[in-house]
């Protein structure tokens, strides 16, 4: 597992040979055009280049094993890195809706933009394969760094396409005004990508459940051995980036050996890893005639969690 991790790292490289390329690209453009909307879109590249930066230092983190004071591994790191990106793009709409506010009521005039259009269409074309490659890596690998700069691109190429179909309209039409409109759309859309991606990161942070779809998977698996007898309560799943951590009591007949009643909690852990990929799963075994094994905590929520599991 760690080796997989680790390899993760490369796609933060490609992300920030990209950043580096695309900054260069649309800053050129702007200074060509003097576009407010051109320099939106740069300003995000910016944002890009910080959060590949710190995805690179998160990955290798989270690529590390388990060890004394982190037993279950530093997967969690990527949720920082997710939720950095997240403030990160968050600041860049509000930059990019304050400085397209102010042209609104300043108008300036677009200058050279045949070859400012162009030379954007390419930093996007770079960001475009770039984020494809990004998302299919973090959908491959679960992980949520890359796939939070890969969604984060992806809305670079959007936003990009939006400033220069405005701005071509712009310069067809000779109303400087829609520069600066465009820019403010841009900002607001770039706002709530950027709020997308903090909330997941919080709730990653939080230990949220699992996806209702996982979770059911591991139902259907409980119901196959309540059809042998055996019971379960208590359960509890949560993710955190790539790896799974899921806990479980199984209640067997109390006259079984310990032997007998181990190898079926180990066949019923071994099923849920078949179906969930990268998943920790820990089985307490209790006796079916013991009232006490019915009753788990303290708080009533969690006691009617597990009655409707029964």
């Amino acid at each position: 597992m760690p080796l997989k991790k680790h390899s993760l790292t490369r796609y933060a490289w490609l992300s920030l040979a990209t950043a580096l390329l695309t900054i260069a690209l649309k800053t050129g453009a702007y200074m060509l055009t003097g576009s407010v909307g051109m320099l939106s879109d740069a300003v995000e590249s910016l944002v890009n280049l910080a959060g590949a930066v710190l995805a690179l230092i998160i990955l290798s983190i989270a690529a590390q094993p388990a060890d004394e004071k982190h037993p279950y591994g530093h997967s969690k790191a990527e949720y920082f890195s997710s939720a950095f990106e997240g403030v990160l793009i968050i600041f860049a709409a509000f930059a990019i809706v304050i400085t397209a506010s102010i042209r609104l009521f300043q108008p300036h005039p677009l200058e050279q933009m045949g070859v400012g259009l162009l030379v954007s269409l390419l930093a996007s074309l770079f960001n475009l394969g770039t984020a494809r490659i990004l998302l299919r890596a973090g959908k491959q690998y679960e992980s949520i760094t890359l796939e939070a700069d890969g969604q984060h691109l992806m809305t670079d190429v959007w936003t990009s396409a939006g400033v220069l179909g405005g701005l071509a309209c712009a310069w067809l039409t000779g109303w400087i005004w829609l520069d600066a409109v465009i820019a403010l759309l841009v900002g607001l859309n770039i706002f709530r990508t950027g709020g997308d991606i903090l909330r997941r990161s919080v709730d990653g942070l939080m230990d949220t459940v699992l996806p209702a779809e996982e979770m059911q998977t591991i139902e259907q698996i409980m119901n196959t051995y309540r059809e042998q007898g055996i019971m379960f309560h208590a359960l509890r799943a949560r993710r955190a980036a790539s790896e799974r951590f899921v806990s479980v009591h199984m209640l067997v007949p109390g006259d079984w050996t310990v032997h007998r009643a181990h190898c079926l909690a180990e066949e019923f852990e071994n099923a849920v890893r078949a179906q969930l990929k990268s998943t920790s799963i820990i089985t307490h075994l209790e006796s079916l005639e013991d009232s006490r094994s019915f009753h788990h905590g303290t708080d009533d929520g969690v006691r009617q969690g597990e009655r409707r599991l029964l």
